[in-house]
């Protein structure tokens, strides 16, 4: 399938989601070698979890399919400009490439906006409406020190 035919994957998923009321106007596909390995809609108020957005779960998805942590050699397509969480793990899961169709523009128009996100990532701690305060932790417990002492551990 073609780039378009994805594409067109992803915003029938989204379609079928607004119009079996599981969820909002998103959707998702991870495909790899021209095979569809993960899909994902927005299920954010179906299942209660502000986490399950399309992106993340056709990641999910794919990422058991694979039985593997990242997504090498794998492309994302999805119906809107990932969102900053979205995004996130977008980056986490190290694809070979992202495509989408709508951009964070017209999906605040449709009342899903996020910008308000991108301007508190870009401030400090102390000024952000949502209060992040570090707490010191005691000596001795960091568990980066002992990550990194790890002989074993797979890297990511």
């Amino acid at each position: 399938m073609e780039k378009a035919g994805w594409m067109e994957k992803t915003l029938e998923i989204a379609r079928e989601s607004v119009l079996s009321g599981r969820g909002g106007p998103f959707g998702a596909v991870v495909v790899k070698e021209g095979k569809l390995i993960g899909k994902g809609a927005n299920e954010v108020t179906l299942l209660n979890d502000p986490t399950a957005h399309a992106e993340i779960q056709a990641i999910r998805e794919a990422c058991r399919t694979l039985g593997h942590f990242q997504l090498d050699g794998c492309e994302i397509f999805t119906s809107c400009e990932p969102c900053p969480m979205c995004l996130g793990a977008v980056y986490w899961a190290r694809p070979r490439a992202v495509y989408f169709a709508y951009t964070r523009e017209d999906a605040a128009a449709a009342g899903f906006d996020d910008a308000c996100i991108y301007e508190q990532m870009a401030l400090p701690f102390d000024r952000r409406s949502l209060p992040m305060i570090q707490v010191e932790p005691r000596e001795g417990a960091n568990p980066f020190e002992l990550w990194e002492k790890l002989p074993d551990k797979a890297t990511y």
